[in-house]
């Protein structure tokens, strides 16, 4: 039993308050301790995903109670990939925010930013499905502390909308939860895989409700259309470096996705068959066409990219739907490349909206740094539309090789061709708009509030940039990997039987160290 496991929760759990009660009038200490404290989550993500990189899994009982009595929190090779990505993604982030002075322009938000990763990390590493709900509600919490900071009318109302779809979201995952525990009497992951597959199919209509019901949860969490409504607003208002911290948000619902509906309810499980390709990958499709032709469509660079994370995830299901080994693996690979890239994006905006005072897809005057600008958001336009040299190229052809496997082979291709055309033409156009048509258009002035970006935020989206160029490099190393956390997913025996095992003594503090 490893202690080191819930240091990527309990150690920005321990941050945030101490922010707010010994550091709150004092910027430049709530930047140290903020920053210190996700570098150190960065090598301890590093040294977990070390530790199961052969295919073990560690675990740990609070209290030293034995699963499925006791809350669990268990490692292995897919939950430490999605923590590692989430941490280094907070740490450019949180380096923007410091740059970019967003950090200064509100209330408690280090200590925010430090309950939204315990949230995050916690749904990462829960082995229970209560657990699993508890860390949604910690991170919906703190992310609408973080939309709404700096304030204004337009983020409010998009917080409160972000919000009241959530707690929908929320609603229906208590109604989940209680009809399992009803059929079933546990809500332990690992306890379920055994209990669901004896289940008679006879009798199996409570189970498969409560299956449908938390796929329509996780569908929420990813912004799965039609229940999609809640994120362009939502991301369009919020602050830049939240946005792009909330690229790895919409991957907490795929995550779940791949977790439950590999263990819990396997495609293979007589009681709930079907439920998998009924609508799951159709509604996938219509989510990646919807994304795409919302990012030709819009009129404004932050609507465009809040369509363009629609679309990628889009993308992520449709690899997903496909419930195979290459599928998963594909899924995966692409959702590190989608976060770095929507990350990308999100920020490339606020440096728009600095140097250019508004991000109306309009020619105006040439803005402030625009020559460095410009290149960022062609080389995260490149990598969003899945265009080579980036790792999106290669990720969207890892989906259309796994989607032989599936009977809507034809459909996929057709539909993830048709869209990379589309979101081409849209980033182009808005590139154009931005960039190149200001050029030729004289006399007019940019306003008052355009000013030149710090050098600290061209930094952090610079080092977005150079991960996804290694993502691009290191492709064959990263998708063999994948491939075994796939193979782990379709295998889960080694996970239930280790987080199953009878402890055979009570854990001495010093124990896993």
């Amino acid at each position: 039993m490893s202690h080191w496991i819930l240091a990527p929760i309990v150690l920005p759990a321990f941050l945030a308050p101490f922010i707010v009660l010994a550091a709150r009038h004092h910027i430049a200490i709530q930047r140290t301790v903020s920053l210190a404290g996700v570098v150190a989550l960065v090598g301890i993500a590093a040294a977990l995903m070390m530790q199961v990189s052969d295919g073990s899994v560690l675990y740990y009982r609070l209290g030293d109670w034995a699963a499925p009595f006791g809350i669990v929190v268990v490692a292995d090779r897919l939950s430490t990939l999605m923590v590692l990505l989430t941490v280094v993604l907070a740490l450019f982030v949180l380096l923007y925010a410091v740059g970019s002075g967003w950090d200064r322009r509100g209330w408690h938000f280090h200590a925010l930013f430090q309950f939204q990763l315990m949230g995050i990390l916690g749904a990462f590493l829960t082995g229970d499905l209560f657990n699993l709900f508890v860390f949604f509600e910690v991170l919906l919490i703190a992310s609408y502390g973080l939309m709404i900071h700096a304030g204004g009318n337009a983020r409010l109302r998009a917080g409160v909308q972000y919000v009241l779809y959530n707690l929908l979201g929320s609603t229906l995952f208590l109604f989940a939860l209680g009809s399992i525990y009803a059929e079933t009497g546990t809500l332990n992951m690992a306890d379920l895989a055994e209990r669901v597959a004896l289940i008679d199919p006879a009798a199996s209509v409570g189970i498969r409700v409560a299956a449908v019901l938390l796929l329509l949860v996780f569908a929420i969490k990813a912004a799965l259309v039609p229940l999609h409504f809640w994120l362009p607003s939502s991301y369009a208002e919020a602050p830049a470096p939240v946005a792009a911290l909330f690229a790895i948000m919409t991957k907490v619902g795929a995550y779940a996705i791949i977790r439950v509906y590999t263990l819990v309810f396997p495609p293979d499980l007589e009681v709930t068959a079907g439920l998998h390709d009924v609508w799951l990958q159709p509604a996938a499709l219509v989510s990646l066409a919807v994304g795409m032709i919302g990012v030709l469509a819009a009129r404004r660079l932050d609507r465009l990219v809040a369509f363009s994370i629609i679309g990628s995830m889009g993308m992520v299901i449709v690899a997903i739907s496909l419930f195979t080994p290459a599928g998963i693996a594909a899924a995966l690979y692409y959702i590190v490349h989608s976060t770095l890239a929507g990350a990308v994006l999100f920020l490339v905006v606020d440096l728009v909206r600095t140097g250019r005072g508004d991000l109306r897809l309009s020619a105006q005057a040439p803005m402030f740094g625009t020559a460095l600008t410009a290149g960022l958001f062609f080389a995260g336009a490149i990598a969003m539309a899945g265009l080579p040299p980036l790792s999106g190229f290669l990720g969207k052809l890892l989906v259309l090789d796994a989607a032989f496997a599936s009977p809507l082979v034809a459909w996929v291709w057709a539909v993830v061709l048709a869209t990379s055309l589309i979101s081409v033409v849209g980033f182009s156009r808005a590139g154009s708009v931005l960039f190149w048509k200001a050029h030729g258009t004289p006399g007019t002035m940019l306003p008052e509030e355009a000013v030149r970006p710090a050098w600290l935020s061209y930094v952090a989206v610079g080092g977005l940039l150079a991960l996804l160029v290694a993502h691009t490099l290191f492709a064959g190393h990263v998708h063999a990997y994948t491939l075994r956390i796939a193979g782990d997913l379709f295998a889960p025996d080694a996970y239930i039987a280790k987080v199953l095992e009878t402890p055979g003594k009570l854990s001495t503090p010093t124990e896993g160290y």
